[in-house]
């Protein structure tokens, strides 16, 4: 049976809600990459930045206040009444909440660090949970009184790609009827130095699939949905996941991986390629994962299937990026945000030889609005952890 996208919240460097993130995200603004110099010792870099200011964290909760729980804080409210009446219909007992981080509560665990080495004691409030990977999906379901399963997913970047299809497999089992799906992670030091200590943060903003590509963009964001067996507009209808291990951190240049999860969330959706309307790419700009992609997705989908990276919006929000591409999938293919409208893809328009054509989406770029349509969102983690999710509308 067909599971739907019922509910979306989200917040990101785009802005706060689903109005003011396709706005900006279909007009192809870059407000939210902004420059930091307090991040990496001797360098200022561009980073995707909440513009807001977030909601507090419940003092009955407070051993979990942290950045990142304030930033899902941000997008739950979002949707907070639907899953009320999805308590109310179901019980709290039968939805779970299946959460994708990569960084959790880092931030505090950083500035208690350097608290304890300046003072020789960790600062009052601090708890070494906060920083837990697990600690998100724990948070949500004590915020919202939830007795359902709860779990976090931590594979790097494909973190919140993968919540789809292990809900996909409670609701299947019969585990629950409602799962509360998404991904949030947050800027924090540990991960801008860490790439930049492999020389993959750009000198400015990124550049993917471009000849001149010199590294990613850091960006921060959530994406909170609930999947449900009740008719929606937006359908969750395929996820394929593949492991081929190829190497720490580099990607299998051949990306046989990356066409392994892409055909199984076709064949799990029942679609062939031609089916896709729009493929949202991983796209980071580091110049292995593009290369791989773009001969992974031509070989798939060839020349003239409309794709992007959305990364020159937002920047790489690490454990949250599959989950927030895929709310703009959602955006895409919800007529009430956009009228045709596609992610533009944003760089310097220097194509690289090495990698096989492909149909960026210009800005601006609109397409027919068919009552059936699908899209395809792609995230690839380091250690060779893929997963694609395929989306629909008409089903």
């Amino acid at each position: 049976m067909t599971l739907y996208l019922t509910a979306l919240g989200i917040a990101n460097p785009l802005g706060r809600g689903k109005r003011a993130v396709a706005e900006n995200l279909f007009a192809g603004s870059r407000a939210g990459l902004v420059e930091q110099a307090d991040r990496i010792p001797g360098r200022t870099v561009r980073v995707g930045a909440f513009p807001s200011a977030l909601p507090t964290v419940p003092d009955r909760l407070a051993h979990f206040d942290c950045r990142n729980n304030r930033l899902a804080l941000a997008a739950l409210d979002e949707i907070e009444p639907c899953i009320d009446a999805a308590i109310r219909r179901y019980g709290a007992d039968r939805i779970a909440v299946v959460m994708g981080t990569s960084t959790a509560g880092m931030a505090e665990g950083e500035a208690a660090l350097r608290a304890r080495r300046a003072d020789g004691a960790w600062p009052a409030g601090f708890a070494y949970s906060q920083q837990e990977l697990g600690n998100l999906a724990a948070f949500i379901a004590e915020h919202l009184r939830l007795s359902g399963p709860a779990y976090t997913i931590a594979t790097a970047c494909s973190s919140s790609g993968k919540v789809f299809a292990s809900a996909e497999r409670l609701i299947d089992a019969g585990v629950c009827d409602v799962a509360l799906v998404g991904g949030v992670d947050t800027l924090c030091d540990l991960t801008l130095n860490g790439f930049n200590s492999l020389e993959a943060v750009a000198a400015d903003y990124c550049n993917p699939f471009s000849r001149n590509r010199d590294g990613i963009n850091i960006g921060e964001g959530a994406a909170l949905f609930l999947l449900s067996r009740e008719p929606s507009r937006v359908a969750l209808l395929g996820v394929g996941e593949s492991s081929d291990a190829h190497h720490v951190s580099a990607p299998d240049p051949a990306g046989k991986g990356a066409v392994r999860a892409m055909r199984r969330a076709l064949d799990a959706a029942r679609l062939p390629p031609e089916s896709i309307d729009y493929v949202n790419l991983h796209g980071t700009a580091t110049p292995l994962n593009d290369a791989m992609e773009g001969a992974a997705v031509a070989s798939l989908f060839g020349s003239d299937t409309p794709c992007s990276s959305t990364k020159a919006m937002t920047g790489h929000m690490l454990g949250a990026a599959g989950a927030g591409e895929a709310a703009f999938l959602w955006l895409a293919l919800d007529p009430d945000y956009s009228d045709g409208g596609l992610p533009p893809h944003l760089w310097d328009g220097a194509a690289d030889p090495a990698i096989p054509p492909l149909a960026l989406v210009p800005p601006r770029s609109r397409v027919a609005v068919a009552p059936r349509s699908a899209m395809l969102s792609n995230s690839f983690a380091f250690g060779g952890s893929n997963v694609a999710v395929v989306l629909g509308r008409g089903w």
